[in-house]
């Protein structure tokens, strides 16, 4: 397996990266590469936070501390001040990049359990960030089992998606490792995107469901978008609509399944199936297996839901700082099923699951239908404690237009969907709070839905 440092002592052979200022990396990359060293002489496989904005720097760094081997914390620069001491308090970081900040400890800084770990924060948008504990090598096996998966041995990416999180870096790590191209352009810039020399249909590019949203809109760069090789999709689940009008644009959709505990995707659905109308996750990756089973652990039948558990080549080694003692079978909260095929179906989260008057709902039907309406811009389903039903069902959207009402929506529920998943409770709002990723914030949400519901018991009694 190619290190970091094999890689470091070959840049001046790298011509890789097509962005801004990208002829600084070999300079940037080497320079700190040799001031970290200075510092491992004094630390031990030091604690590195890296909050750099600029790609050129993030890339840079990255690359010198992993051939240091020092234990790297991608961090996100926009994090507020609660976010940042909740980090600091945890990491106890030796160097700071990217940010400036006044952190000072007396406290000896304790070494990460992996030494020369790559931590990728998940759990942001819960208000709780964790980091996975990845290496080079789980960040690599994702990379084999992806080009094995498509038959490629150079890998091109057009990354549009934050490189502090697993979906932006990980674009970086398959071009690098595979000396493929890697161009960088923000999301806001993508109309500019046409001035890079470059031919989309030797790409992939990565996008998450309201990005994709947005180029369809735009009929100049939805017809961009068709020349592309392959376009993942992934980050949050897609909705019908989309999925059918991405299709009658003949962009080559590749639905995914991953998280950044398994550095990015483990399934993901072919192009060429998507226009076959397969609408699933896909198949699973070559270095991943999945099993779905049952509350008791039990591996389940074909097309029957239960929780996710994967093993995986990339699997994290745990969440900093504790190590996983068992990785052979990590179980997420994801719900889901194989069919016969071996192509993997998500029906929802277990802790987004609603049971209401002993009725198990899953959320993802109902913003499905809600969006069939063509009434919504967006919406997100949950459930809200009530002392009758166990939990109420709430949607939470936003109109497309002012005067649009919640019994219009209902009307047009009524004959598709049951009763009980009709949702009691209807709030309208300007925008629904969103990472980067397109992940909903349902602690937001939660607090915004509660909220309401208490004003209105109050109005009613």
């Amino acid at each position: 397996m190619v290190k970091p440092l094999d890689y470091l002592q070959n840049l001046k052979n790298y011509n890789f990266l097509i962005c801004e200022n990208s002829e600084q990396f070999p300079q940037i990359a080497t320079e700190l590469y040799l001031e970290l060293t200075q510092l491992s002489q004094k630390v031990n496989s030091p604690k590195i936070i890296l909050a750099e904005r600029e790609p050129v720097k993030f890339l840079a760094s990255f690359l010198a501390a992993c051939a240091v081997n020092c234990s790297i914390f991608l961090c996100n620069p926009d994090w507020g001040k609660q976010e940042w001491q909740q980090v600091l308090k945890l990491v106890q970081p030796d160097l700071i990049l990217g940010i400036e900040h006044n952190y000072q400890s007396s406290i000896p800084h304790p070494q990460s359990p992996v030494p020369n770990a790559i931590m990728i924060p998940t759990g942001g948008s819960s208000g709780n960030i964790k980091f996975a504990m990845h290496t080079w090598d789980t960040l690599t096996a994702s990379v084999q089992g992806f080009t094995e998966y498509f038959q490629i041995k150079t890998v091109n990416s057009f990354c549009v998606l934050p490189l502090y999180h697993v979906s932006g870096l990980m674009q970086f790590i398959r071009s690098f490792t595979t000396n493929g191209k890697l161009v960088i352009t923000p999301f806001k810039q993508l109309e500019q995107a046409a001035n890079y020399n470059i031919h989309p249909s030797e790409y992939f590019i990565s996008l998450v469901p309201t990005q994709l949203q947005r180029i369809l809109d735009n009929p100049n760069l939805t017809q961009w978008l068709t020349q592309f090789n392959t376009v993942l999709l992934g980050g949050a689940a897609a909705w019908e609509e989309l999925l059918k009008k991405a299709k009658s644009q003949q962009i080559r959709l590749a639905l995914t399944y991953g998280m950044t505990e398994t550095a990015s995707q483990i399934a993901t659905l072919k192009p060429e199936d998507f226009f076959q109308n397969k609408i699933s996750s896909g198949k699973i990756l070559p270095h991943a297996k999945v099993a779905i089973r049952n509350q008791s652990g039990e591996i389940l039948d074909v097309n029957q839901i239960g929780n996710l558990t994967i093993q995986a080549s990339s699997l994290a080694l745990g969440y900093y700082p504790q190590i996983w003692d068992n990785q052979n079978n990590f179980s997420v909260d994801d719900l889901g099923y194989l069919d016969e095929q071996g192509y993997l179906t998500i029906v929802g989260r277990n802790s987004n699951k609603i049971i209401s008057g002993g009725e198990n709902i899953y959320p993802i039907e109902i913003e499905a239908a809600i969006r069939k309406t063509h009434q919504v811009v967006d919406v997100c389903v949950i459930g809200v404690p009530d002392q009758y039903w166990g939990q109420a069902v709430t949607a939470l959207y936003i109109p497309n237009h002012p005067n649009i009402s919640a019994i219009e929506i209902q009307n047009q529920l009524k004959t598709e969907l049951s009763r009980y998943k009709i949702p009691k409770y209807w709030i309208s709002l300007p925008t629904l709070p969103r990472n980067h990723q397109g992940k909903i914030n349902y602690q937001e949400l939660q607090k915004i839905a509660q909220e309401f519901v208490s004003n209105c018991q109050q109005f009613l009694g």
